[in-house]
């Protein structure tokens, strides 16, 4: 989910959801401005190929959150060109090889250029989002969306869209949800809507428009206190 909350701070909402053991072993921690999926229980440890990575990066003034290492595959692009690298970047990639559900990659951005002029400080960016899906020919379909900020207003994308099997790929387009006022707020919203069974971790991430400043507030279920790795 990528928005705005009603005091101007661009705000990013990821969540993860587990089915299986191995992926319910999983707590998100922050590392300096960057943010990642890690393991809970380390001697349980099944295949975390796609199940670790980094889920939250900042590169070239350029946020990036992802549900995959597609996170890493933007922050190459956007090094060098931050306009344009979220959708060159993505172009490269294709849904995950878990069959026979094909996971989609999720993928966000916000930039955020801050200019000065006489008046002072000019922030310049966009949104977007991104989903790459399976099409019926087993080929990637790679869907982009422009976002318009509306204080209050967060715009989201998930994989799923039921619970059949296997799973159905989320088809529409961003749908509008609530944004508190406070991070905490966002926070204690998305925590409590989220299924309960499944639900392994979520974080909410808000940026200052002007200054770039960044917080986080951070959900896990197996250990509420793991924010920051050793």
């Amino acid at each position: 989910m990528i928005g705005e909350n009603a005091g101007g701070d661009i705000v990013h909402v990821y969540w993860i959801m587990g089915r299986s053991a191995n992926s319910r072993n999983r707590i998100l921690v922050q590392e300096g401005s960057n943010l990642r999926t890690n393991l809970f229980d380390k001697a349980n440890a099944g295949d975390t190929s796609l199940i670790i990575y980094n889920a939250m990066r900042v590169e070239n003034n350029v946020h990036i959150v992802s549900n995959g290492d597609q996170t890493d595959t933007i922050a190459e692009f956007v090094r060098d060109n931050p306009l344009e690298g979220f959708d060159q970047a993505l172009l490269t990639r294709t849904y995950e090889p878990d069959d026979p559900n094909f996971t989609p990659r999720i993928s966000g951005e916000s930039w955020v250029f801050l200019t000065s002029d006489k008046k002072g400080l000019l922030t310049q960016g966009l949104d977007e989002l991104s989903i790459i899906q399976r099409g019926r020919d087993g080929n990637p379909v790679h869907r982009f969306f422009r976002l318009q900020r509306t204080p209050g207003i967060g715009h989201c994308i998930h994989t799923y869209s039921g619970a059949e099997t296997p799973l159905p790929p989320f088809l529409g387009k961003p749908y509008p949800v609530p944004i508190g006022e406070t991070i905490d707020q966002t926070a204690d919203i998305f925590w409590s809507t989220l299924n309960d069974e499944n639900k392994v971790a979520m974080v909410v991430k808000t940026i200052d428009a002007k200054t770039g400043e960044v917080n986080y507030a951070i959900r896990n279920k197996l250990f509420p206190s793991a924010t920051v790795s050793p």
